[in-house]
């Protein structure tokens, strides 16, 4: 069950095929599976057919070896639980945006030729909470205190886990969006860092953020048209506050004259596109490019089809990764 909740499968179908699965291949598993998010499955024994409804419990590491589990008994001979029943609920199906059985060939990764997103325990807990609809566990797997990495948080963990939540039919209630729960514990965890890494900076004697010496390199960064939430920009922003940069996010409308008056007011050392999308709308990269020719406009874009619709010229540049995204942001601060 391990395995197929890490290859994308759902954990209702992937316990259904555990039943199904031989006791050689099971215990095969049980010693190779990384950490997972542990999920309760009941089984209703009164249909036709085996049934199964899934909980979401949190994460667990898989026994290391043979025998590492605890004893039939329970920990420090507790009895066991009698398991309950339940009925059968059909919560997220993977790869629904194509009809297909295998997410990652779905997703945007694989659309533009590029790896496969990562995959981990991690990942899978995440998305795991998220169509669970727990804050509580989204907040815990995305913590990121003032000494992490924005960027190795994003490329590890909150992008695979947003595009793998993506590939997934849901069938929700009232209310109910696991993209939204995501999306507000990543935009959580990235204001919290932010925070207590400017305290942190202040406190060590460095300059506070709205000092002249650190506006004066300030980074503007775009999120493409229609992205429903700009997690990658946010990320970006906090990454590049995370090497002592600059950077603000627009949000809201921005048509390409708002964009350009954005420009002008803040003069920015450069100007970002970051998007998850495989093929954004580049209007606004047309007319900055236009009105200031010389302003460095880095493009973060994978598929090498939308890559065609950038202007020409030495300083629009195209980045296929957000790791190197990053990197070229940082180049040109340091130049100037």
């Amino acid at each position: 069950m391990r395995r197929l909740t890490l290859e994308g499968v759902a954990p209702v179908d992937a316990a259904r095929a555990a039943v199904e699965a031989g006791e050689a291949e099971l215990e095969a598993a049980t010693r190779t599976a990384p950490a997972l998010p542990a999920v309760e499955v009941e089984a209703d024994s009164e249909g036709a057919g085996p049934e199964f409804a899934e909980t979401f419990l949190g994460t667990v590491e898989a026994p290391t070896e043979p025998g590492a589990e605890d004893p039939p008994g329970g920990k420090d001979g507790e009895e066991p639980k009698e398991e309950p029943r339940g009925r059968a609920r059909l919560r997220a199906l993977p790869g629904g945006a194509t009809g297909g059985d295998a997410p990652a060939a779905a997703g945007p990764r694989a659309a533009s030729g590029a790896a496969p997103a990562p995959t981990s325990g991690r990942v899978s807990a995440l998305v795991d909470a998220a169509l669970a609809y727990s804050r509580t566990a989204c907040d815990n797997l995305l913590a990121l205190g003032p000494e992490g990495d924005p960027a190795t948080w994003w490329t590890d963990l909150v992008e695979p886990a947003w595009l793998r939540l993506s590939e997934r039919t849901v069938l929700a209630g009232p209310g109910e969006m696991p993209e939204v729960v995501l999306a507000t514990a990543a935009l959580r965890a990235l204001r919290h860092y932010t925070e207590e890494f400017e305290r942190v900076m202040v406190e060590a004697g460095g300059p506070p953020a709205n000092h002249p010496s650190r506006m004066r390199k300030i980074v503007l960064v775009f999120a493409a048209p229609d992205e429903v939430v700009p997690l990658s920009a946010h990320a970006l922003a906090a990454a590049l506050a995370a090497q002592g940069s600059m950077a603000r996010i627009v949000t809201g409308p921005a048509s390409t004259h708002r964009s350009v008056e954005l420009v002008t007011m803040v003069r920015p050392t450069a100007v970002v596109l970051a998007t998850t999308q495989n093929k954004p709308d580049l209007d606004v990269v047309h007319a900055v490019n236009e009105a200031y020719p010389e302003l460095p406009i880095f493009v973060g874009l994978r598929a090498d089809a939308a890559a065609t619709d950038l202007p020409f010229g030495p300083t629009v540049q195209r980045v296929r990764s957000f790791t190197g995204l990053l990197h070229e942001v940082l180049a040109v601060i340091k130049a100037r």
